[in-house]
């Protein structure tokens, strides 16, 4: 019974993860960034290659893995025992959470560099698009927002 609650836990903890995760794709705005004024520049893309863009580890996933940890340890021996079990499931649930949160958001990207039409070359990395994919050669709009900010979008 405990085993199975253990990895039910740890799923769905797993599953709220991703559903948290933020995409970093060019076509998608967070809600601070709605509504935002941003420079707007175009270019072509003259060289691209793939990236790996590193995901969270905001504490999200260490968590549930604690508490999960904790209760599996629980579930172990008894008195003084039990007790250090319950300690040790909750650190090594933390980690393995933490680990958990950091490989569920870690998304593929692409770093872009892109030249200007006023004759500037940019780099620009963002997630990729399965469904708006970018290429070198594609004509592309470059937003940049006031804090620095940039994405790419094809037009």
């Amino acid at each position: 019974m405990g085993k199975i609650f253990f990895v039910s836990a740890l799923v769905a903890s797993t599953l709220i993860m991703s559903g948290c995760a933020s995409t970093l794709t060019g076509d998608t705005y967070s809600r601070n960034e709605a509504r935002q004024v941003q420079n707007v520049q175009y270019g072509t893309i003259t060289n691209m290659r793939f990236v790996k863009i590193e995901g969270n580890q905001s504490g999200l996933g260490a968590v549930p893995g604690a508490v999960v940890g904790g209760i599996a340890g629980s579930a172990i021996g008894g008195g003084r025992g039990q007790s250090l079990a319950t300690v040790i499931g909750a650190v090594g649930g933390a980690i393995a959470g933490s680990a958990i949160e950091k490989q569920a958001t870690t998304a593929q990207g692409i770093n872009m560099t892109i030249r200007m039409d006023n004759g500037q070359s940019i780099a620009i990395v963002q997630e990729v698009d399965p469904n708006t994919p970018l290429n070198v050669g594609d004509r592309v709009q470059v937003l940049t927002g006031q804090d620095g900010s940039a994405r790419a979008t094809r037009i």
